[in-house]
């Protein structure tokens, strides 16, 4: 029986989906489920999802052992009859991951980023792995920028961040702070970590980083040696900041944020970023399936948040209105609350991308768990600037509307749709990640 069948099987009888080992298959040598990529998955994320799967199914004796190779591991559990159940977690960096899926070396890919175009054509024979059911969002992730602890500086924006780790900027002195010349930290090439940071602060400028940056393939080994050193600076994931210092950063015209778990959860921090699960859709393996089923879930989410990233959980939030909000937006977190997900789309679309779609699910949840759904929800829609505001505001309203039509598909009674238009901007407009950005919408409740 295949696992899908199983599923089939669990729902028309009304039972929950809690599927046990003794329903996947279980080889008896070599391991059931090969992951390979993000070494800020893999270094603790990946494995502890999947310690998670296997206690959940019933196996028993859960450990990992390490082998010889650096950042390297495997996740060991036992049947009841003493069969030992083996997945293999290979840390070596995004691109690592989508280039062992071509080479059949592994069954699920671990990315810190999403997968590129290049990619996609070169995999295009195991399916559309952008399609919702491959792309798999498991956490939300904020890059930090991290100084010694004793630095004086509390904020930097995105262009001083280009100059930096360009080489351009040389000293402190240049950022108004002290301590001489700039040391600087950086992920190595195969790293989501280092695709995210030259993506969204370098190459967006037509920057590279500079040669005399330290290169490290251990998240762990660089936020140590930045908080050891006076002059450094480097960036990191979230979970990783450990001893150093993270400081605010601002991105054009949006406040400064520092990593906060809200401002990540929203994806509203300049550096947030999306942890992704990529499963080929024509050679799905059952344990990698479960594994993302796994990841989605409650019990999944709640690892997510106890190795330090965000966990998709949707809560409310209370927001205090400041003098930079329009008037509307003041009155509307005066007497409601935000909830910690924003919907967005896909790149020149009015769709909802595949994050957006597991969100809708969530959201809904949260409504009907709490009896918001008469009544007691406005949807607020934000979008990036246009030449004509009027036209900005229109079709911020619209991506609201875009999400309101899936929700009253379920029942949902909506108390007011709002537009804002391109007001309260949280990334530049003047690139398309930006502005792909700022084109979101909000959900508040009464």
């Amino acid at each position: 029986m295949t696992l899908r069948v199983f599923f089939l099987l669990m729902l028309c009888a009304g039972l929950p989906i809690t599927a046990s080992a003794a329903d996947l298959p279980t080889p008896k040598q070599g391991p059931v489920l090969r992951i390979q990529g993000s070494n800020t998955i893999g270094a603790a994320l990946g494995p502890a999802l999947v310690e998670g799967l296997m206690r959940e199914q019933g196996l028993l004796k859960v450990h990992s052992e390490t082998p010889d190779k650096a950042n390297e591991l495997r996740v060991v559990g036992e049947t009841a009859q003493g069969r030992r159940v083996m997945v293999d977690i290979a840390a070596h960096g995004s691109s690592t991951g989508f280039t062992a899926l071509k080479n059949t070396t592994a069954d699920l890919a671990a990315s810190s980023r999403p997968i590129k175009d290049s990619e996609l054509l070169a995999l295009q024979s195991l399916g559309d792995l952008k399609s919702p059911d491959a792309e798999q969002v498991i956490a939300i992730d904020g890059l930090a920028i991290i100084l010694h602890p004793q630095n004086p500086l509390n904020q930097l924006n995105t262009e001083q961040l280009a100059q930096i780790f360009s080489g351009e900027v040389k000293t402190w002195e240049e950022l108004g702070g002290s301590g001489g010349a700039i040391h600087l930290y950086a992920r190595d090439d195969q790293s989501g970590t280092y695709d995210t940071f030259k993506e969204v602060v370098l190459s967006r400028r037509g920057k590279t980083l500079n040669s005399a940056a330290k290169r490290f393939e251990s998240s762990e080994q660089l936020s140590d040696a930045v908080s050891l050193d006076p002059q450094g600076i480097g960036f990191i994931g979230l979970p990783y900041v450990r001893q150093a210092k993270a400081v605010a950063i601002v991105d054009g015209q949006s406040q400064a944020m520092l990593p906060l778990s809200s401002l990540i959860a929203t994806e509203d921090y300049p550096l947030s970023r999306r942890l992704f699960f990529y499963l080929p859709p024509n050679a799905k393996n059952p344990w990698a399936e479960a594994l993302v089923a796994f990841a989605q879930s409650s019990n999944g989410q709640a690892i997510v948040a106890a190795n330090g990233f965000i966990a998709q959980t949707v809560q409310a939030m209370a927001v205090t209105p400041n003098a930079l909000m329009p008037e509307g937006y003041q009155a509307l977190s005066r007497h409601a609350q935000r909830l910690t997900v924003n919907f967005r789309f896909e790149e020149g679309s009015a769709t909802l991308d595949n994050k957006a779609r597991q969100d809708l699910t969530r959201v809904l949840d949260y409504l009907q768990q709490n009896q918001k759904t008469n009544r007691q929800v406005t949807l607020v829609g934000f979008g990036d600037a246009k030449s004509d505001p009027a036209r900005a505001d229109l079709l911020s309203k619209l991506r609201a509307m875009a999400v309101r039509r899936e929700l009253v598909k379920s029942g949902v009674v909506f108390r007011e749709i709002r537009g804002f238009g391109a007001e309260m901007p949280v990334a530049a407009n003047s690139a398309d990640e930006g502005r792909i950005k700022n084109r979101r919408v909000e959900v508040w409740v009464y």
